[in-house]
């Protein structure tokens, strides 16, 4: 036999193909998966409230329209409370006046937004239950809320697992080898009946920083809902905080980015930040 393969290994031909090159980088951490379900919590429960300023821009459309429409940016404010407040205020570029306003109380919203016919007022659930066609018009509170902030993991109710990853990032160097950065997968599960778990987020982290990179959140039927990414943290009254935040709604076809120009930490907010009162005598259009 080695000797009738050797004529074909002779006058075969010899196929080589260029691949990009990679490294990875100098120095990576190491950790168990009860050390990373530990940071993550105690990096939540540290986060109390939250006051930024920042820039949102709004894309819409995607790989089922073949096209994707960028927003104009809209300056802004959001202001963040546990366990559940919520205010999103977006102002309008030349004049500042509201755009957008959002308050919720976790379970409800009440909405303000601007149109060439005047202000329109929508209050409902924080849950879609008759999506519409426009995604954006499918934007609840909970896709600010859960994406700002990646929660603990809550040990008499939820499972996790680990896996590794690797990610390529692209360097501004020339002819320098892209950096092969490994990764951390924390799945965080639920038990949904008998044997059966049900994903609800993945949290993503780098084994450089230690820090979330991306969450990737299900819904119960298993679908992917919510990508967030994270990327330029920065010290914050001594807490690490992404000051880009890109959040993508695959389903709903419409991305937000979401750019950190200020921001503070776990100081005393007023109950009435929350608090978005409809003036008397507007029509206020009712969401199941």
């Amino acid at each position: 036999m080695i000797l009738l393969l050797g004529p074909v290994g002779l006058t075969g031909c010899t196929t080589v193909r260029l691949v990009q090159q990679v490294q990875a980088p100098e120095v990576y951490r190491t950790a168990s998966v009860e050390q990373l379900e530990k940071e993550v919590s105690e990096r939540d429960a540290a986060l109390k409230t939250l006051k930024a300023s920042v820039v949102i821009t709004a894309s819409v459309g995607g790989g089922k329209t073949g096209k994707v429409t960028d927003e104009p940016s809209f300056k802004g404010y959001v202001y963040v409370q546990k366990p559940n407040d919520l205010r999103v205020l977006l102002q309008l570029p030349v004049f500042g006046s509201r755009a957008m306003d959002m308050a919720s109380n976790g379970d409800t919203f009440t909405l303000m937004r601007t149109s060439t016919h005047g202000d329109i007022w929508i209050q409902g659930s924080n849950t879609v239950t008759t999506p519409s066609k426009n995604g954006l018009e499918n934007l609840r509170p909970p896709v600010f809320f859960d994406s700002l902030l990646v929660p603990g993991v809550k040990p008499e109710e939820e499972y996790v697992a680990l896996n590794e990853s690797t990610r390529v990032i692209q360097t501004q160097i020339k002819n320098h080898p892209a950096i092969a950065e490994p990764d951390y997968d924390l799945t965080v599960m639920k038990r949904k009946a008998g044997n059966i778990l049900q994903t609800e987020r993945v949290i993503h982290i780098s084994r450089v920083t230690m820090l979330p990179i991306e969450q990737d959140i299900y819904d119960e039927a298993g679908q992917m809902v919510t990508v967030a990414k994270y990327d330029k943290y920065q010290d914050f009254n001594g807490q690490k905080f992404p000051t880009v935040i890109n959040i993508s709604r695959p389903i709903d076809q419409y991305s937000l980015n979401i750019e950190v120009t200020k921001l503070e930490l776990n100081e005393t907010l007023d109950p009435d930040q929350f608090v978005l009162e409809i003036p008397e005598g507007v029509t206020v259009q009712k969401l199941p």
